[in-house]
């Protein structure tokens, strides 16, 4: 299973620098009122280590411990801007995530990660993308899943510790109520291996965010198609991105940072060049997750 996980990964990263664009993404100058609102301690380090949870194409491909993607592009950006380095750690699930960035281990985490009002309790949340959850099936849709509510008694793979994870799990008490059988909730650390129980049928979907589940549609030569897409599928409107710890002075640095790359065409530019133009926020901002 490792062996084929280790597969998995390395073949989406070579996808990967091989389907985006190799267009140059122009460099930042240092903004200086923006380095001076950093924390000492950042500044006098030069660096900052924003971890993430593993492979989340195209935002964030771990191949080893390389970070590539639109995550790794944006960070490029932000830390030309500020003056500094930001290195990438990565961790094993969301949970570990959240829990690293509020014990101080690390300075943030880039993202995205969906913004919602329960996490917003304990950190904030520096939105710069919009998303959408659907379904990744086996082509021709077998086990006919065509909306959340069809997902009664079948197998469904999700991110654990995640938003997904829990609106299947209020789906499956939702199935007993109606005395259909309960959804099987198969719950993943990372994203290439709740695909990998797809592709090798031990799951009958992923349930998951729309721009990572189209990624890996593109790259399964034909073996997987989305589902129900274009339906709420238990989701309000859904933002995503940079969580810091609560109240931290970095939310609104990194904040300020998005707008100046939205306002130069930057952020555009990284989005387009990894496929996300249906992400593209409208405006980047705090906490907007209801």
């Amino acid at each position: 299973m490792k062996k084929s996980l280790c597969i998995v990964t390395a073949v989406a990263a070579l996808l990967a620098a091989n389907t985006a664009s190799s267009q140059d993404i122009q460099k930042q100058a240092q903004n200086d009122d923006l380095r001076a609102r950093l924390p000492q301690e950042i500044r006098d380090a030069g660096k900052m280590i924003a971890v993430n949870n593993g492979s989340f194409p195209p935002y964030e491909i771990v191949t080893g411990t390389e970070l590539t993607g639109a995550t790794k592009d944006i960070s490029t950006a932000i830390g030309e801007l500020l003056g500094i380095t930001i290195d990438h750690a990565s961790v094993a699930g969301l949970p570990a995530l959240l829990s690293g960035v509020n014990s101080g281990r690390y300075q943030f985490a880039m993202g995205p990660v969906g913004d919602y009002p329960d996490r917003q309790k304990a950190n904030d949340f520096v939105d710069w993308a919009r998303e959408y959850v659907v379904f990744a099936v086996e082509k021709g849709n077998p086990s006919g899943i065509t909306s959340l509510d069809a997902t009664c008694g079948k197998r469904i793979a999700v991110m654990a510790g995640g938003s997904a994870e829990k609106v299947i799990k209020e789906q499956s008490e939702k199935c007993v109520g109606a005395s259909k059988p309960a959804v099987e909730v198969q719950s993943f650390t990372d994203q290439p291996s709740s695909i990998l129980a797809v592709r090798s049928k031990r799951s009958d979907a992923f349930f998951s965010s729309q721009a990572p589940l189209t990624y890996f549609v593109q790259q399964a030569n034909g073996q997987l198609e989305l589902a129900a897409v274009g339906q709420a599928n238990g989701f309000k409107d859904i933002y995503q991105g940079a969580v810091v710890k609560k109240d931290s002075p970095l939310g609104g640095v990194l904040l300020d940072s998005f707008k100046i790359l939205k306002e130069n065409g930057t952020y555009a530019q990284i989005m387009k060049k990894w496929g996300l133009e249906n992400n593209i926020i409208d405006t980047p901002g705090i906490n907007q997750g209801q």
